[in-house]
């Protein structure tokens, strides 16, 4: 069993005795107490434990903790600056983004991946990036405009 010592998560590089072979989601949740990203399918096709890992957004519930070492992790509880929160973020709560909360950490971490690699994304853009982050209570529409308020505050530098 190979034993993984060292994760870089949220910028900060956290210590750890782990089994490299577990899922990078149950190494954040249990190892680390960071319980943002959600197990939903465990299968990466539901999108709840979304994190971003050297910058793309990545299915943590099918990554093995031991393929991220070396690398960026970032989680949903790594977004907040000085206590303010990333313009995703504050776009999610100003339109009402989200009904149950299930999914939302993991669309957040998509929707930020995207808008590091395209900072002016189109609605086609964004429907395409978010493809694969599945929301049951529909709030679709409403993730689409949180996400293209992110893109405009942060357009404008209010970061």
């Amino acid at each position: 069993m190979n034993i993984i010592t060292e994760l870089h998560v949220n910028g900060t590089k956290q210590q750890l005795k782990a089994d490299a072979a577990r899922s990078l989601l149950s190494v954040l949740r249990d190892d680390l107490d960071l319980t943002g990203s959600k197990y939903g399918c465990g299968e990466g096709r539901c999108g709840a434990c979304t994190v971003v890992i050297d910058g793309k957004a990545t299915r943590s519930c099918v990554t093995a903790a031991g393929d991220c070492t070396g690398k960026q992790i970032t989680t949903i509880e790594g977004l907040e600056r000085d206590g303010k929160l990333h313009p995703l973020q504050q776009a999610f709560v100003q339109v009402e983004a989200m009904q149950c909360g299930y999914c939302t950490c993991g669309m957040i971490m998509s929707g930020v991946a995207l808008l590091a690699k395209n900072p002016t994304p189109t609605r086609q853009d964004i429907v395409q990036s978010m493809e694969g982050n599945i929301c049951r209570c529909g709030t679709y529409s409403r993730i689409v405009l949180a996400i293209q308020k992110a893109a405009e505050t942060l357009k404008g530098g209010d970061r």
